[in-house]
C-alpha cells in the first residue's frame, strides 16, 4: 500500500517567507485569506487528501468506471462518498466568485489544495478540475442568464462540466472538426457528432454534467475560423434552475486506457442536442482557450503532483529495504545488510527528483500569484506584466513539470526494482497515471512549439525580456555574496545559455522555420531548467536569511543542500540543450520520408 504526506511545511515556506502572500492584500480575496484562515484551508486540504482519496487511489485504478447499457457510467466504490465531502466542503468553489457562491480567494491556495488531492488520486481529482475549468469558461464569456442558471451550481459542486474539442479526426488541429450546429427558430441549437477522450464525460458523481462542446455552425467558414462554442447540458434545465428532460448527449463507450482508470474516459455522442452559444459566432476558441489555459496549469500540477507522491514512497522504501553495504562501511551493523537510501546512486535518483519537485511548486505558486494579479489587480501596468508571464510560462509549466514528473515517477519506481514492476506495490501506477499529462491539454512538443513560434516573439519579445531582465537582476544582486555563489553562479551561466538560445533561433529561425520546430522542445526544457534555478536561488537566500535571524532548522538545512544538488547536477543540463539547439535542423530533416 502507498503513502501520501501533504507537503504543508513546504508550501507554508512558500507562501509566507519567499512570495510574501500578505503583500498582496491590495488585491480582492487576499485579505480574506489571513494566516489563520489559510493555514486552517491548506491543513484541512492535507487531512482531506491523506485520509480521503489517497486510500481510493489504488481501488479507483483496479475497478475503474463501468458502463451500462442505457450509457449511464458508475464510478469507483468510495468515489460518490468522497466527492460529496469535496462538494460539501465549498472545495470547488474556493476561489469562484462570491456572487456565484463561491468564497472568492485566491487563485494561489486553489493550486496548492490541488496538488494535494492530486498526489493523492490524480483520476479522482480530474471530476471536479474539469468543472472548475468549464465554468472559468462559462465566466469570461457565458451571457448574464448562462453564468446565472449554470455557475451556482457548479461552483456548488452539484452538477460538473467537461470540455469537448477532441474528435476521431482531429486532436491538435482543431479546424477539422465536423460537429454540426444547426439554429433553430428559439436561438437554440442542435449539435450533432462525435467527441472522444472526453473525460469525466459521464459518471454518477453530480446530478447533470454540463458539456462545452465546439462545434460548427451551418455555413460558417472552414478551419479554426469557423468554429463556436456551445454549452450543453447533459439534462435540459428549466428557466426556474430546475431539471427537465434528458439531452440528445449520450456516453457511447469508455476508453480502456493505460492509467487514470478512475476516471471516465468516454465517446460522447450528440444528437440533435440542445444547446446554446456561448459567446460569438466562429470565436469558440476564445471560451475554449480559457479552458485550456487553466486545464493546462492544471496539468503542470498533475506533473508534479505525481512526482512527488511517487518520491514519498520510494524515499520510505529506500529507508527499509536492506541490500548490500554501504561503500564506506557498514551502517547497519546490527542488521544483515544495510538500507539502500546508504547508497549513493539511490541518493542520487532520491535528490534528483526532490529538487524538482520543491522548484516545481515554488514556480507554479509563483505563477498562480501571476494569475491572481492579471485577474484582480485594478492596475492595468501590473495586469499586463502578469498576464505576460502567464502567457510565456503556461507552455513551460505543462510541458517540462509533466516531462520531468513521468520520468521521477519512473526514476522513483527504479528504486524498488523488480518491486517496483509489481502492481501491488502501487509505483507502476504512479508511471501509468503520469503518463497521460505529458499527451493530454496539448502533446508536450505542440507545447514546445507554441513557446517558440507564439509566445516569445509575441508583442516583440516584451514577456521573455522581462523574464531575463528579472533573473539576471537577482544574479547581479547576489552574485558577490559567498554564500549565494553556489547557486547564483550556476545560475547566471545557465541564463546566459537560455539568452543564446534565444538569439540563436532569432537569427536562424525566420529564414529556415525548421530551425525553430527541431529545437523547440529542447528550447522549452532549457527554459523551465531556468526558472527552476531561479526558484532555487530565491527560496536558498531565504533560507539563508531565516538561519542567519533565527539559527538553523532540519528544513532549512536540507533546504540548501538540495537546491545545491539541483545546481551542480541539474541546472549543467542547459548547456546540453543549447548544444542541441544550435546544431539545427540539418540531419532532423535530412532523410526522405521513406527512409524512417
Amino acid at each position: 500500500m502507498t503513502i501520501y504526506k501533504a507537503p504543508v511545511e513546504d508550501v507554508s515556506f512558500l507562501l509566507n517567507n519567499v512570495f510574501h502572500f500578505d503583500k498582496y492584500n491590495n488585491l480582492p480575496g487576499f485579505a480574506d485569506a489571513a494566516p489563520d484562515v489559510r493555514d486552517a484551508i491548506i491543513n484541512e486540504a492535507a487531512r482531506l487528501s491523506e485520509q480521503v482519496l489517497a486510500p481510493l487511489n489504488a481501488v479507483g485504478d483496479r475497478e475503474g468506471c463501468v458502463r451500462h447499457d442505457d450509457g449511464s457510467v458508475t464510478t469507483p466504490k468510495g468515489f460518490k462518498e468522497a466527492y460529496k465531502q469535496i462538494a460539501e466542503g465549498g472545495w470547488l468553489g474556493l476561489s469562484s466568485p462570491p456572487e456565484f457562491g463561491g468564497q472568492g480567494l485566491p487563485v494561489t491556495l486553489t493550486q496548492t489544495v490541488a496538488e494535494f488531492q492530486i498526489s493523492a488520486n490524480m483520476a479522482f481529482s480530474m471530476y471536479h478540475g474539469l468543472t472548475m475549468g468549464a465554468a472559468a469558461a462559462l465566466l469570461v464569456h457565458g451571457n448574464a442568464e448562462q453564468k446565472a442558471l449554470y455557475l451556482p451550481k457548479m461552483t456548488a459542486g452539484e452538477w460538473t462540466g467537461t470540455m469537448n474539442l477532441t474528435e476521431p479526426q482531429c486532436g491538435t488541429d482543431l479546424g477539422l472538426l465536423r460537429t454540426k450546429a444547426v439554429k433553430q427558430a428559439d436561438g437554440s441549437y442542435k449539435i450533432t457528432g462525435t467527441k472522444i477522450f472526453i473525460s469525466a464525460g459521464e459518471h454518477d458523481l453530480s446530478e447533470n454534467i454540463i458539456h462545452l462542446v465546439l462545434a460548427r455552425i451551418e455555413g460558417a467558414p472552414a478551419g479554426i475560423k469557423g468554429v463556436s462554442l456551445f454549452v450543453v447540458p447533459k439534462i435540459l434545465v428549466n428557466a426556474d434552475g430546475s431539471l427537465g428532460a434528458r439531452n440528445g448527449v449520450m456516453c457511447g463507450s469508455i476508453e480502456h486506457k493505460m492509467g487514470i482508470h478512475g476516471n471516465a474516459t468516454c465517446t460522447m455522442n450528440y444528437d440533435d442536442a440542445t444547446g446554446w452559444l456561448i459567446g460569438e459566432e466562429n470565436k469558440g476558441m476564445q471560451g475554449m482557450f480559457v479552458m485550456m489555459n487553466e486545464a493546462r496549469l492544471g496539468v503542470a500540477v498533475q506533473g508534479l503532483a505525481q512526482s512527488e507522491v511517487a518520491y514519498q514512497n520510494a524515499v520510505a522504501y529506500a529507508r527499509e529495504r536492506l541490500q548490500g553495504r554501504a561503500l564506506s562501511g557498514p551502517k547497519a551493523t546490527d542488521k544483515p545488510a544495510d538500507p539502500i537510501i546508504v547508497h549513493p546512486d539511490v541518493r542520487r535518483v532520491l535528490l534528483t527528483i526532490r529538487a524538482f519537485n520543491e522548484a516545481a511548486r515554488a514556480l507554479v505558486m509563483w505563477t498562480a500569484l501571476k494569475s491572481d494579479v492579471a485577474h484582480r489587480s485594478d492596475d492595468a501596468k501590473e495586469r499586463q506584466i502578469a498576464d505576460d508571464h502567464l502567457g510565456l510560462m503556461t507552455p513551460v509549466l505543462k510541458g517540462v513539470l509533466t516531462d520531468v514528473g513521468f520520468s521521477n515517477a519512473v526514476l522513483a519506481q527504479q528504486v524498488y526494482g523488480g518491486h517496483g514492476y509489481i502492481a501491488a506495490n502501487g509505483m507502476e501506477q504512479f508511471v501509468r497515471d503520469a503518463r497521460i499529462a505529458m499527451i493530454y491539454e496539448g502533446a508536450n512538443g505542440i507545447q514546445a512549439l507554441d513557446l517558440v513560434g507564439r509566445k516569445l516573439p509575441r508583442d516583440g519579445g516584451r514577456a521573455v525580456m522581462a523574464f531575463f531582465a528579472e533573473v539576471g537582476a537577482f544574479a547581479k544582486e547576489h552574485g558577490g555574496d559567498e554564500a549565494m555563489k553556489p547557486f547564483v553562479t550556476p545560475l547566471s551561466t545557465s541564463l546566459s545559455h537560455l539568452q543564446q538560445a534565444t538569439t540563436w533561433l532569432m537569427l536562424n529561425a525566420m529564414a529556415a522555420p525548421d530551425n525553430a520546430g527541431a529545437g523547440a522542445t529542447d528550447y522549452m526544457q532549457l527554459f523551465g531548467l531556468v526558472a527552476c534555478g531561479y526558484m532555487w536561488a530565491k527560496m536558498a537566500k531565504v533560507a539563508q536569511d531565516k538561519i542567519a535571524a533565527d539559527g538553523a532548522t532540519p528544513y532549512l538545512t536540507t533546504k540548501l543542500v538540495t537546491g545545491r544538488f539541483f545546481a551542480e547536477r541539474t541546472l549543467p543540463g542547459t548547456a546540453l540543450h543549447l548544444a542541441r539547439i544550435q546544431a539545427g535542423s540539418g540531419t532532423v530533416m535530412e532523410l526522405p520520408a521513406e527512409a524512417f
